[in-house]
C-alpha cells in the first residue's frame, strides 16, 4: 500500500493542502484526501512502510491525520478549522515526532484563537468596553435621566402600593411586561432603605444599572461570536464598544432597552452554537423586557424548523413565557393585551408619520400614542401590517440560512421595522446596532454618526443645555428636536436601499421567480398551457 507521504508527493504541485487549501478547488481536494485517508486507515492489518529514516513509522502521522479527518465526517466543525488541520499535516514532511507535536500545538492554538494577536485584540476591545462601562456608571450616578426615569419611579411607587392589575387599569402609559414591573418594585423597595440612601444609591441609578452591564456583556458576546462564527473588524468592534449612542442611552436616558438587546443577541448566539433550548430561553426572556422581539419569532421558528429541532426551542420559550406571564394571562388577559401587546409608540416623531404630520392636515396633527384620529389609526394599521408581512417573508425566504446569513436576515427585519415604524422613541436606536454591525460595519458607522447627532440634540434640548442632569420632553419641546429624527431615518432608508440592491440575489432577498413557480405548480393544479398565437392580417 502507498504510504501517506508518498501519496502527498504524488499529488500535483507537491504539498497539496498547503497550496490548495485557500484556492477555489479546496473542497474537491479535501474530499479526495479524505477518501485516501479512509482507504489507508481502514486497511486492517496493514502497516505503512517506513519512507524516511528520520521517522520510526508513518503510523504517527496517519493517526493525527485520521483524528483531523474525524470532525470533517461529523459535519459539526468549521471548515476553516479542518483546512488548518490538513495544512498542518502537509507541512510536517521531514520533521521528527517531537517537532510534529510542537507544530501541532502551535497550529491548534492558532485555530482556537489563542495566538498573541487575537489575545491582544480581545484585550483591547474588553478594555474599551470597561472604559465605556465606567463612564456610564459615572453618568448614571450623578444624573437623574429623562422623564422616563421619573415616570418609572412613579410606576414603582404605584406597583408597591397596589397590584399589577391596578397599575395596568389606571395608567395607559404603563405598557411593560410583568418582569419589568417586578424589577421596578424591587429596586423601589431597595432605595427606600436607609443604608442605600446613605451611600447615595438612588432609584434612577439602579434603573440604569442593568442596561449598563448589558452593554458590556453585548460586547463580550459579539467578541466571542467574531472568534468562531462571524467576522467583525477590530475597528468596528472598538467603535461599538465606545458607541456614543450606547453612552447616552444606557448611561443617561433611563429605560430597559439595553437588557432586551442583550437577551436577543444571546438568543442569536445560541442559534449559531446550535443550542435550541437556550435560544428559546433567551428569546423568551427578551420578550419579558420589550414586546418587539416577537417580530423575530417567525425567523427563529423557521430557523429551527428547517433543522427539525423546533420542539426544544418552542417548549423552552413557552415554559419561560407562561411562568413569567401567568399572573396577567390568568387574571386580566384583555387588559394586558391592550396595554402591552397593542402598544404602537408615539405618532408623529419618526419617519413616515412625521412626514404625515408635516402636511399640516388636522387628521394627522395629534402627537400621541392613544386617542388618535381615524386617519392616523388607518395609517398605523397599514404600516404594522407591512412590517409583519415583511418579517414573515424574510423569515420564510431565509429559513435555510445559517451563520452570518441568519444574522443578516434579522438585520434586514430590523431595517424594515425602523423604516416603516409608526413611531420610534430615541432610545430605540440601540435595538438594531449589533445586527447592523454584523450586516455592514460601514453602514453601522454611518448610522452611528447620524444617531449620535440626533440623540445629542435630543438630550441637549430636553435638558436645557449642558451639563445634563434631568431631561423632560414635552409637546412643545418635541417640535424642536423632532426634525432631527429625519437624519437617522434618512440614513436607514438609503442604507436599506443600497444593501438590498447589493444582496437581493443572495440569501437575504432572493428575487421572486413567479414564472418558475407557476410552471412548477401548474401540473398539480390541473392547468393547461395556453400559448399565445400571433395572427397576421
Amino acid at each position: 500500500m502507498t504510504s501517506w507521504k508518498e501519496s502527498v508527493r504524488l499529488w500535483p504541485r507537491g504539498i497539496a493542502f498547503g497550496w490548495l487549501a485557500e484556492s477555489e478547488y479546496s473542497r474537491r481536494v479535501t474530499r479526495l484526501c479524505l477518501y485516501r485517508l479512509r482507504r489507508m486507515t481502514n486497511s486492517a492489518g496493514t502497516t505503512p512502510p517506513i519512507v524516511n529514516p528520520g521517522w520510526n513509522s508513518s503510523e504517527h502521522l496517519c493517526a493525527h491525520i485520521a483524528n483531523a479527518a474525524r470532525p470533517c465526517r461529523s459535519g459539526r466543525v468549521n471548515r476553516s478549522i479542518t483546512l488548518k488541520m490538513f495544512r498542518l499535516s502537509s507541512l510536517t514532511d521531514g520533521n521528527d515526532h517531537i517537532g510534529f507535536q510542537n507544530h501541532e500545538g502551535t497550529e491548534a492554538a492558532r485555530t482556537l484563537g489563542m495566538n498573541p494577536n487575537r489575545d491582544l485584540r480581545a484585550t483591547c476591545i474588553i478594555a474599551l468596553a470597561l472604559v465605556a462601562l465606567t463612564l456610564k456608571l459615572a453618568i448614571a450616578y450623578n444624573t437623574i435621566g429623562t422623564n422616563d426615569a421619573v415616570v418609572f419611579y412613579g410606576f414603582a411607587k404605584v406597583l408597591s402600593q397596589h397590584s399589577l392589575e391596578w397599575t395596568y387599569q389606571h395608567s395607559r402609559y404603563f405598557n411593560h411586561p410583568p418582569l419589568t414591573a417586578y424589577y421596578l418594585r424591587g429596586i423601589y423597595a431597595l432605595t427606600e432603605q436607609r443604608w442605600c440612601q446613605d451611600i447615595g444609591i438612588h432609584f434612577p441609578f439602579l434603573l440604569r444599572l442593568p442596561g449598563i452591564i448589558a452593554d458590556f456583556l453585548v460586547v463580550v458576546v459579539l467578541l466571542r461570536m467574531s472568534k468562531t462564527d462571524l467576522r467583525i473588524p477590530t475597528w468596528a468592534l472598538a467603535l461599538f464598544a465606545l458607541s456614543p449612542v450606547s453612552l447616552m442611552v444606557s448611561g443617561f436616558h433611563g429605560n430597559t432597552d439595553p437588557v432586551m438587546v442583550l437577551l436577543l443577541v444571546c438568543a442569536v448566539w445560541m442559534c449559531l452554537r446550535n443550542r435550541p433550548a437556550l435560544a428559546g430561553l433567551f428569546f423568551a426572556l427578551s420578550c419579558q423586557i420589550k414586546i418587539v422581539p416577537l417580530l423575530f419569532l417567525p425567523a427563529f421558528v423557521f430557523f429551527w424548523l428547517s433543522q427539525n429541532r423546533s420542539r426544544e426551542f418552542l417548549i423552552t420559550g413557552a415554559i419561560t413565557t407562561c411562568f413569567l406571564w401567568w399572573e396577567p394571562l390568568l387574571n386580566f388577559p384583555v387588559l394586558f393585551a391592550k396595554n402591552v401587546l397593542a402598544y404602537g409608540s408615539y405618532w408623529g416623531i419618526w419617519g413616515i408619520t412625521y412626514l404625515f404630520r408635516l402636511t399640516g392636515l388636522t387628521e394627522f396633527s395629534r402627537l400621541s400614542f392613544f386617542d388618535l384620529e381615524p386617519a392616523q389609526n388607518i395609517v398605523i394599521s397599514l404600516l404594522k401590517v407591512m412590517i409583519v408581512a415583511a418579517a414573515l417573508w424574510i423569515a420564510w425566504r431565509n429559513r435555510q440560512a445559517r451563520g452570518p446569513a441568519f444574522v443578516q436576515s434579522l438585520a434586514y427585519t430590523w431595517l424594515v421595522f425602523f423604516v416603516f415604524a409608526p413611531g420610534v422613541c430615541p432610545q430605540y436606536l440601540i435595538w438594531l446596532a449589533p445586527f447592523i454591525l454584523i450586516l455592514s460595519p460601514t453602514f453601522y458607522s454611518c448610522m452611528l454618526v447620524a444617531s449620535s447627532a440626533f440623540l445629542f440634540v435630543f438630550y441637549n434640548i430636553t435638558s436645557g443645555g449642558l451639563p445634563w442632569s434631568v431631561a423632560i420632553s414635552t409637546d412643545e419641546v418635541r417640535e424642536l428636536w423632532a426634525p432631527w429624527s429625519l437624519l437617522p431615518w434618512a440614513v436607514l432608508v438609503l442604507g436599506f436601499i443600497t444593501l438590498w440592491r447589493r444582496h437581493r440575489r443572495h440569501a437575504v432577498f432572493p428575487p421572486l421567480r413567479l414564472r418558475n413557480a407557476y410552471r412548477r405548480w401548474r401540473p398539480r393544479l390541473g392547468l393547461t398551457c395556453v400559448r399565445s398565437t400571433q395572427f397576421s392580417g
